[in-house]
C-alpha cells in the first residue's frame, strides 16, 4: 500500500492510502457526529464515532452512505509526550447526510457556521462537551478544504485563537507561570499563528495573530522590578506602531500606557524620582494618543480614566491602587 506523509492540523502524520491517488482524492468533513461502520448499514458493526471537523477522505458513495477514511486526532497539548494523542486513520462507512465535501455548494459557509455554533456551545456553562475542540477543527477545515474562500483567513485565525486559548489556560495553571522571565515558564505553540501571518499577510487576521504572539514575551511576575513592565510597554507600543490598522492596536497602546503608569510607583518605591516622572509623561502621552485616534471606543474611554488617575496622582499599581 502507498504511504503518504501529510500535515493534518499542523502535525505531520503518516496516512495510509488505499488504491486511489491522494492528490486527486475528494475530501470533506462532518458537521454533526456520526458513527463509522464496517458496512453501509445501520445494522453493521461500529468502528468508531467521528466527531465534527475531522478530516475525511472520500473513497466512494452508495446511496445515503459514504465510504471514507476518517483521520481522527485531538488537539495536541505541550505536555503530551505519549502516543495517546497520535492521530489515527479508520476506514469505514457512515451516513452521508452530515458530510460536507470540498465540492459542496456553500460548503465553506456551512462548515464555518457549524464552527461558530460549536464555539458558542463551548462558551455556555452547560454547552456540548468538547465543543471547543469541535470548533477548532471545523474552523481549520474551512481553511483546509476551501483555501480560496473569503472565510479561509478568518477560519484559520479562529482555529489558531481557540488552540492558543486552550494552551494558555493550561500554561497559567502551572507553578512556572509566576516565574519572572518569560523563557522560564510554559509557552504557547506559535505554529498556527505564524501560519496565519504567512498565508494571509496584510490582513487584520495576520495583525491579530501577531498580537497573540506577544503573550509569549511577557513576564510571569514583575516582582516589583521595573525591567518587565518597561520591556513590555516597549513591546506593546512597537506593535501598535507597526500594526496601526490592527483591531488590537488600541488595546496594545492601552497596555503600554498602563505599564508605563505602573512604573511610576515602581520607580518611586526604588527612590528614582526622575524615572518615575518620565514614566508618567510617557503614560499620559500614550493614553492621549488612544483618545485622539480611537474616539469613543472602549479603549479610548479606559484611556480617559487612566488619564484622570495620572492627573490626580492616583496610583494604578501596587497596594495603594486597591
Amino acid at each position: 500500500m502507498k504511504r503518504i506523509k501529510r500535515l493534518i492540523l499542523g502535525i505531520p502524520v503518516v496516512l495510509v492510502a488505499t488504491g486511489f491517488s491522494f492528490a486527486d482524492a475528494l475530501r470533506g468533513t462532518l458537521v454533526h457526529e456520526e458513527t463509522l461502520r464496517v458496512a453501509p448499514s445501520v445494522d453493521a458493526a461500529k468502528l468508531s464515532q467521528v466527531q465534527r471537523g475531522h478530516e475525511l477522505i472520500i473513497i466512494e458513495t452508495s446511496r445515503e452512505w459514504t465510504h471514507v477514511q476518517a483521520i481522527m486526532m485531538e488537539p495536541p497539548r505541550e505536555r503530551d509526550n505519549d502516543e495517546e494523542n497520535a492521530p489515527k486513520t479508520v476506514t469505514g462507512w457512515l451516513l452521508g447526510k452530515a458530510v460536507v465535501m470540498s465540492t459542496t455548494a456553500d460548503g465553506d459557509k456551512i462548515v464555518f457556521g457549524e464552527a461558530a455554533d460549536s464555539e458558542d456551545q463551548a462558551s455556555r456553562r452547560r454547552g456540548r462537551r468538547d465543543a471547543a475542540q469541535d470548533a477548532m477543527r471545523l474552523y481549520y477545515r474551512v481553511y483546509d478544504l476551501f483555501p480560496n474562500s473569503p472565510l479561509a483567513a478568518e477560519g484559520l485565525y479562529r482555529a489558531a485563537d481557540i488552540r492558543w486559548q486552550m494552551e494558555k489556560s493550561d500554561v497559567v495553571t502551572r507553578s512556572s507561570a509566576r516565574e519572572k522571565e518569560n523563557y522560564m515558564r510554559g509557552q504557547m505553540d506559535e505554529e498556527w499563528m505564524k501560519l496565519v501571518m504567512k498565508k494571509f499577510p496584510g490582513t487584520k487576521w495576520a495583525d491579530l495573530a501577531a498580537f497573540h504572539l506577544i503573550d509569549n514575551k511577557l513576564c510571569g511576575d514583575w516582582q516589583g522590578a521595573p525591567k518587565c513592565p518597561d520591556k513590555e510597554a516597549d513591546i506593546y507600543e512597537k506593535y501598535a506602531n507597526e500594526h496601526p490598522q490592527s483591531p488590537a492596536a488600541p488595546e496594545a497602546l492601552y497596555n503600554a500606557a498602563w505599564r508605563s503608569s505602573a512604573l511610576i510607583e515602581i520607580y518611586r518605591t526604588n527612590a528614582n524620582q526622575k524615572k518615575s516622572e518620565e514614566s508618567k509623561g510617557r503614560a499620559l502621552a500614550l493614553a492621549q494618543k488612544i483618545v485622539s485616534q480611537y474616539g469613543q471606543s472602549d479603549w479610548a474611554l479606559r484611556a480617559r480614566k487612566l488619564i484622570f488617575h495620572l492627573q490626580q496622582n492616583i496610583p494604578t499599581y501596587g497596594n495603594a491602587s486597591d
